[in-house]
Protein backbone atom coordinates (compact mmCIF):
# COMPACT_ATOMS: atom_id res chain seq x y z
CA UNK A 1 0.00 0.00 0.00
CA UNK A 2 2.79 2.43 0.87
CA UNK A 3 4.28 1.93 -2.60
CA UNK A 4 1.02 3.20 -4.10
CA UNK A 5 1.31 6.34 -2.01
CA UNK A 6 4.99 7.08 -2.61
CA UNK A 7 4.55 7.87 -6.29
CA UNK A 8 2.00 10.58 -5.49
CA UNK A 9 3.74 12.48 -2.73
CA UNK A 10 5.62 14.74 -5.14
CA UNK A 11 2.52 16.57 -6.34
CA UNK A 12 0.84 19.56 -4.71
CA UNK A 13 -2.47 17.96 -3.74
CA UNK A 14 -3.52 17.96 -0.07
CA UNK A 15 -2.47 14.81 1.76
CA UNK A 16 -6.10 13.83 2.39
CA UNK A 17 -6.71 13.83 -1.39
CA UNK A 18 -3.64 11.70 -2.02
CA UNK A 19 -4.71 9.20 0.64
CA UNK A 20 -8.26 9.17 -0.78
CA UNK A 21 -7.00 8.48 -4.31
CA UNK A 22 -4.65 5.78 -3.04
CA UNK A 23 -7.38 3.95 -1.13
CA UNK A 24 -9.84 4.29 -4.00
CA UNK A 25 -7.25 2.89 -6.40
CA UNK A 26 -6.61 0.00 -4.00
CA UNK A 27 -10.33 -0.82 -3.98
CA UNK A 28 -10.66 -0.57 -7.77
CA UNK A 29 -7.58 -2.75 -8.32
CA UNK A 30 -8.73 -5.33 -5.79
CA UNK A 31 -5.92 -4.75 -3.27
CA UNK A 32 -8.68 -3.93 -0.80
CA UNK A 33 -11.45 -6.46 -1.39
CA UNK A 34 -15.22 -6.21 -0.99
CA UNK A 35 -16.22 -6.85 2.60
CA UNK A 36 -12.75 -6.08 3.96
CA UNK A 37 -12.68 -3.91 7.08
CA UNK A 38 -10.80 -0.62 6.85
CA UNK A 39 -8.86 -0.06 10.07
CA UNK A 40 -7.74 3.55 10.43
CA UNK A 41 -4.70 2.76 12.57
CA UNK A 42 -3.51 -0.04 10.32
CA UNK A 43 -4.00 1.95 7.09
CA UNK A 44 -2.27 4.99 8.60
CA UNK A 45 0.73 2.85 9.53
CA UNK A 46 0.86 1.20 6.10
CA UNK A 47 0.69 4.56 4.34
CA UNK A 48 3.02 6.32 6.73
CA UNK A 49 0.53 9.07 7.58
CA UNK A 50 -1.55 10.11 10.59
CA UNK A 51 -5.09 8.82 11.16
CA UNK A 52 -6.72 12.14 10.22
CA UNK A 53 -6.27 11.99 6.40
CA UNK A 54 -7.22 8.31 6.47
CA UNK A 55 -10.42 9.10 8.38
CA UNK A 56 -11.28 11.89 5.92
CA UNK A 57 -10.56 9.65 2.95
CA UNK A 58 -12.83 6.91 4.29
CA UNK A 59 -15.66 9.41 4.73
CA UNK A 60 -15.28 10.55 1.14
CA UNK A 61 -15.13 6.95 -0.09
CA UNK A 62 -18.42 6.34 1.72
CA UNK A 63 -20.02 9.26 -0.13
CA UNK A 64 -18.87 7.79 -3.46
CA UNK A 65 -20.24 4.35 -2.61
CA UNK A 66 -16.91 2.55 -2.25
CA UNK A 67 -17.23 2.14 1.53
CA UNK A 68 -20.12 1.36 3.86
CA UNK A 69 -20.22 2.31 7.54
CA UNK A 70 -21.73 -0.30 9.85
CA UNK A 71 -22.85 0.94 13.25
CA UNK A 72 -20.59 -0.21 16.10
CA UNK A 73 -18.45 -2.20 13.66
CA UNK A 74 -16.67 0.35 11.48
CA UNK A 75 -15.91 0.91 7.80
CA UNK A 76 -15.93 -1.85 5.18
CA UNK A 77 -15.23 -1.97 1.46
CA UNK A 78 -18.67 -1.99 -0.19
CA UNK A 79 -19.83 -5.21 -1.77
CA UNK A 80 -20.78 -5.18 -5.44
CA UNK A 81 -24.50 -5.89 -5.50
CA UNK A 82 -25.96 -7.32 -8.70
CA UNK A 83 -28.30 -4.31 -8.79
CA UNK A 84 -25.34 -1.89 -8.73
CA UNK A 85 -23.66 -3.82 -11.52
CA UNK A 86 -26.81 -4.00 -13.65
CA UNK A 87 -27.47 -0.28 -13.22
CA UNK A 88 -23.97 0.77 -14.29
CA UNK A 89 -23.82 -1.61 -17.25
CA UNK A 90 -27.31 -0.59 -18.39
CA UNK A 91 -26.21 3.05 -18.54
CA UNK A 92 -22.86 2.19 -20.08
CA UNK A 93 -24.47 0.04 -22.79
CA UNK A 94 -26.65 2.95 -23.93
CA UNK A 95 -23.80 5.47 -23.83
CA UNK A 96 -21.22 3.24 -25.54
CA UNK A 97 -23.57 2.34 -28.37
CA UNK A 98 -24.34 6.03 -28.90
CA UNK A 99 -20.63 6.91 -28.82
CA UNK A 100 -19.86 4.22 -31.42
CA UNK A 101 -22.67 5.41 -33.70
CA UNK A 102 -21.50 9.03 -33.48
CA UNK A 103 -17.88 7.99 -34.01
CA UNK A 104 -18.87 6.39 -37.32
CA UNK A 105 -19.87 9.81 -38.58
CA UNK A 106 -17.23 11.97 -36.89
CA UNK A 107 -14.04 9.97 -36.33
CA UNK A 108 -10.84 11.22 -37.98
CA UNK A 109 -8.31 9.12 -39.89
CA UNK A 110 -5.81 9.76 -37.08
CA UNK A 111 -8.23 8.40 -34.49
CA UNK A 112 -8.88 5.33 -36.60
CA UNK A 113 -5.14 4.73 -36.74
CA UNK A 114 -5.03 5.15 -32.97
CA UNK A 115 -7.71 2.48 -32.55
CA UNK A 116 -5.79 0.14 -34.87
CA UNK A 117 -2.64 0.69 -32.84
CA UNK A 118 -4.51 -0.05 -29.62
CA UNK A 119 -5.82 -3.28 -31.14
CA UNK A 120 -2.20 -4.38 -31.54
CA UNK A 121 -1.61 -3.61 -27.87
CA UNK A 122 -4.75 -5.53 -26.87
CA UNK A 123 -3.45 -8.52 -28.84
CA UNK A 124 -0.05 -8.28 -27.09
CA UNK A 125 -1.71 -8.13 -23.66
CA UNK A 126 -3.84 -11.14 -24.55
CA UNK A 127 -0.83 -13.15 -25.75
CA UNK A 128 1.08 -12.26 -22.58
CA UNK A 129 -1.96 -12.79 -20.35
CA UNK A 130 -1.27 -9.34 -18.90
CA UNK A 131 -4.55 -8.38 -17.24
CA UNK A 132 -3.27 -5.18 -15.61
CA UNK A 133 -2.00 -3.80 -18.91
CA UNK A 134 -5.09 -4.93 -20.80
CA UNK A 135 -7.36 -2.99 -18.44
CA UNK A 136 -5.23 0.10 -19.09
CA UNK A 137 -5.28 -0.36 -22.88
CA UNK A 138 -9.01 -1.13 -22.90
CA UNK A 139 -9.63 2.14 -21.07
CA UNK A 140 -7.58 4.00 -23.69
CA UNK A 141 -9.52 2.28 -26.49
CA UNK A 142 -12.88 3.42 -25.16
CA UNK A 143 -11.55 6.91 -24.43
CA UNK A 144 -10.71 7.28 -28.13
CA UNK A 145 -14.28 6.31 -29.03
CA UNK A 146 -15.69 8.90 -26.63
CA UNK A 147 -13.41 11.56 -28.10
CA UNK A 148 -14.33 10.54 -31.64
CA UNK A 149 -18.04 10.98 -30.85
CA UNK A 150 -17.38 14.76 -30.67
CA UNK A 151 -19.97 14.98 -27.92
CA UNK A 152 -18.45 16.47 -24.79
CA UNK A 153 -21.56 15.93 -22.67
CA UNK A 154 -21.52 12.23 -23.52
CA UNK A 155 -17.87 11.97 -22.54
CA UNK A 156 -18.53 13.80 -19.26
CA UNK A 157 -21.38 11.47 -18.31
CA UNK A 158 -19.25 8.40 -19.00
CA UNK A 159 -16.37 9.92 -17.04
CA UNK A 160 -18.70 10.30 -14.05
CA UNK A 161 -19.02 6.51 -14.11
CA UNK A 162 -15.29 5.96 -14.68
CA UNK A 163 -14.41 4.74 -11.19
CA UNK A 164 -17.30 2.28 -11.06
CA UNK A 165 -16.50 1.10 -14.58
CA UNK A 166 -12.83 0.56 -13.70
CA UNK A 167 -13.77 -1.47 -10.65
CA UNK A 168 -16.00 -3.70 -12.78
CA UNK A 169 -13.65 -3.83 -15.77
CA UNK A 170 -10.91 -5.76 -13.99
CA UNK A 171 -13.30 -8.40 -12.67
CA UNK A 172 -14.91 -8.85 -16.08
CA UNK A 173 -11.59 -8.98 -17.96
CA UNK A 174 -10.26 -11.58 -15.53
CA UNK A 175 -12.99 -14.07 -16.41
CA UNK A 176 -11.71 -17.12 -18.34
CA UNK A 177 -11.57 -16.44 -22.08
CA UNK A 178 -12.72 -12.83 -21.76
CA UNK A 179 -9.42 -11.33 -22.91
CA UNK A 180 -9.63 -13.02 -26.30
CA UNK A 181 -13.33 -12.21 -26.60
CA UNK A 182 -12.51 -8.55 -25.94
CA UNK A 183 -9.91 -8.55 -28.72
CA UNK A 184 -12.38 -10.04 -31.21
CA UNK A 185 -15.17 -7.63 -30.22
CA UNK A 186 -12.85 -4.63 -30.47
CA UNK A 187 -11.68 -5.68 -33.95
CA UNK A 188 -15.24 -6.03 -35.23
CA UNK A 189 -16.18 -2.67 -33.77
CA UNK A 190 -13.22 -0.88 -35.37
CA UNK A 191 -14.05 -2.48 -38.75
CA UNK A 192 -17.66 -1.29 -38.51
CA UNK A 193 -16.58 2.25 -37.62
CA UNK A 194 -14.01 2.30 -40.43
CA UNK A 195 -16.78 1.28 -42.84
CA UNK A 196 -19.03 4.03 -41.38
CA UNK A 197 -21.68 1.41 -40.65
CA UNK A 198 -23.65 3.19 -37.94
CA UNK A 199 -26.22 0.48 -37.21
CA UNK A 200 -23.63 -2.28 -37.00
CA UNK A 201 -21.30 -0.21 -34.81
CA UNK A 202 -24.16 0.60 -32.45
CA UNK A 203 -25.12 -3.08 -32.19
CA UNK A 204 -21.55 -4.31 -31.71
CA UNK A 205 -20.84 -1.74 -28.98
CA UNK A 206 -24.00 -2.76 -27.14
CA UNK A 207 -23.15 -6.46 -27.43
CA UNK A 208 -19.61 -5.78 -26.22
CA UNK A 209 -20.88 -4.20 -22.99
CA UNK A 210 -23.54 -6.87 -22.50
CA UNK A 211 -20.92 -9.60 -22.88
CA UNK A 212 -18.70 -7.86 -20.34
CA UNK A 213 -21.60 -7.71 -17.89
CA UNK A 214 -22.46 -11.39 -18.41
CA UNK A 215 -18.84 -12.41 -17.83
CA UNK A 216 -18.69 -10.35 -14.67
CA UNK A 217 -21.89 -11.87 -13.32
CA UNK A 218 -20.50 -15.33 -14.03
CA UNK A 219 -17.26 -14.48 -12.20
CA UNK A 220 -19.18 -13.21 -9.16
CA UNK A 221 -21.44 -16.27 -9.07
CA UNK A 222 -18.39 -18.53 -9.30
CA UNK A 223 -16.71 -16.67 -6.44
CA UNK A 224 -19.87 -16.99 -4.34
CA UNK A 225 -19.98 -20.75 -5.00
CA UNK A 226 -16.31 -21.03 -4.11
CA UNK A 227 -16.74 -19.11 -0.86
CA UNK A 228 -19.78 -21.19 0.02
CA UNK A 229 -17.76 -24.36 -0.56
CA UNK A 230 -14.98 -23.16 1.73
CA UNK A 231 -17.44 -22.46 4.53
CA UNK A 232 -19.12 -25.86 4.19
Amino acid sequence: MKNLLNGKLGNYKPLREIVFETLREAIINGHLKAGERLMEVQLAEELGVSRTPVREAIRKLELEGFVVMIQRKGAYVADLSTKDIADVFEIRSALESLAAALACERITDEELEELEHLLIKVNQCTENNDLEKLVEVDTQFHDVLYRASRNERLAQIINNLREQIQRFRKISMGAPGRMRETLKEHKLLVEAIAERNVDLARTLAQEHIENAENRMMEAIREEMRSNKGKKA
